[in-house]
């Protein structure tokens, strides 16, 4: 739902670059480059990114009344 706040493998602290990425990738700007520019070097912290799929706004539609 939410990026983690740390890589879960690596302890690196990731969340900070989200916003960062998920707006250069929706321009349009290639992803290897975009990890690249942020400083994630490692594959665990870059699958955490790839593999994220935000659905915190799915989720706030079914909130308790």
């Amino acid at each position: 739902m939410i990026i983690p706040i740390r890589c879960w493998s690596c302890g690196k602290p990731i969340a900070h670059l989200w916003e960062d990425f998920k707006k250069r990738k929706e321009r349009g700007e290639n992803m290897k480059e975009v990890l690249d520019d942020l400083g994630l070097e490692r594959y665990c912290c870059r699958s955490m990114f790839l593999g994220h799929v935000d659905l915190i706004d799915t989720v706030a539609q079914f909130k308790k009344v």
